[in-house]
C-alpha cells in the first residue's frame, strides 16, 4: 500500500481536481483504491458521492479504530473499486494548531490498521490523501501518515514562495516524525499553454526547483469540471481533451508509483511501462530537499 498526500497552500488551484484525476488513472488499471477526504470543504466526497455513512474522517482522527473506520468508509459511486473516507465540515475543527504533535498520528494509525486487515477484500493498493489548502494539523496528519507528498500549484506569481513553504513543511515533518516521506514533485495545474505569463511562471519554478517540477502539466480544460460535475472518472469522459487530460493523469500515477520503491508500504505494482521516457526519477530525499541556485535549473 502506497500513500500520497495531495498538497497545496492556497484554495482554487485544483488540488482535489488532482487527486480525483490520480483515483482515476489508479482505478482505470483495476487498483483497489481508497481516497480520504481531509479538507472540510468536501469537494472529493461530493464528487466520488459515496452512501450516507454513520461516521467521518473527523470521529476517525479522534478514534482511529476499526470499528471507526467500518462507518467511515464507503464505495464512491464511480466504481465498488474505489473507496472513500468521508470529509465533512468538522474536520475544519481539527485543523486548528493544538499541543504539539497531538494527534498528528492518528491518521498513520488508522492507515496501518487498513495495511494490516483491509475492509471488504483485497487491501488497498493505493491511498490518496486530499489535503486542505493550507498547513495546518490536517495536512500535517497527512503528511506523517503518507509514504510521498505531490504539491500542486498554479502557473502564477506567488508559485515559487508557495512551493518553498510546502517543501519546507514536508521536509520539518519527514525531520520530525516521518523519515520515509518524500516528496514526489511539484505538479502545475490549469496550465493554458499559449499564455506567455503561464511559460514565465513555469520557468521560474523549474528555475527555483529543478527536476523537482514535473515534466508534465495539467492543462486548463472544461472537460474536468464537466466530469466532475457528473460524478464520472476523467478517464470516461468521453471529449479530446479529457484524453488528453486522463494520459496526464497516467504520468503523473506513474511518477507516485516509482517513488513508492522507498515508501513505507511498498505497492504491489509498478507501472514505468507508462512513465514518459524522458521524465526523471523520483528526488532522492534522505537529505535534504533540494533547491537550484540561479541559472541551474534550465
Amino acid at each position: 500500500m502506497h500513500t500520497v498526500a495531495v498538497l497545496s497552500l492556497k484554495g482554487g488551484v485544483g488540488k482535489t481536481t488532482v487527486a480525483l484525476g490520480i483515483a482515476s488513472a489508479a482505478l482505470r488499471r483495476g487498483s483497489r483504491t481508497l481516497v480520504a477526504d481531509l479538507d472540510p470543504q468536501g469537494n472529493a466526497t461530493a464528487s466520488l458521492d459515496p452512501p450516507l455513512t454513520e461516521a467521518t474522517l473527523a470521529e476517525v482522527l479522534e478514534t482511529p479504530h476499526r470499528a471507526m473506520l467500518e462507518r467511515a468508509i464507503a464505495p464512491s459511486v464511480w466504481d465498488d473499486q474505489l473507496d472513500v473516507l468521508v470529509g465533512s465540515e468538522d474536520l475544519e475543527q481539527l485543523n486548528e494548531p493544538g499541543p504539539e504533535n497531538r494527534r498528528l498520528e492518528n491518521l498513520s494509525r488508522a492507515l496501518d490498521e487498513l495495511h494490516r486487515e483491509p475492509l471488504r477484500g483485497d487491501p488497498y493498493e493505493l491511498v490518496i490523501l486530499d489535503c486542505p489548502p493550507s498547513l495546518g494539523r490536517l495536512t500535517k496528519s497527512a503528511l506523517v501518515a503518507a509514504d510521498s507528498a505531490l504539491l500542486v500549484t498554479e502557473p502564477t506569481m506567488y508559485a515559487v514562495a508557495g512551493a518553498e513553504r510546502a517543501l519546507d513543511a514536508i521536509e520539518e515533518i519527514r525531520d520530525r516524525m516521518n523519515p520515509g516521506l518524500r516528496p514526489v514533485g511539484v505538479l502545475v495545474n490549469k496550465l493554458r499553454v499559449r499564455s506567455h505569463e503561464h511559460q514565465f511562471r513555469i520557468a521560474e519554478l523549474r528555475e527555483s526547483f529543478g527536476s523537482l517540477v514535473m515534466p508534465t502539466a495539467i492543462p486548463d480544460r472544461l472537460a474536468i469540471q464537466q466530469a466532475q460535475g457528473a460524478c464520472v472518472p476523467i478517464h470516461e469522459w468521453n471529449s479530446p481533451g479529457a484524453q488528453e487530460i486522463a494520459l496526464t493523469f497516467n504520468m503523473v500515477l506513474a511518477k507516485i508509483l516509482r517513488s513508492s520503491r522507498a515508501g513505507r508500504h511498498r505497492a504491489a505494482w509498478e507501472t514505468d511501462d507508462e512513465a514518459t521516457p524522458d521524465a526523471p526519477e523520483a528526488t532522492e530525499t534522505t537529505g535534504p530537499i533540494p533547491r537550484v541556485g540561479p541559472g541551474q535549473g534550465r
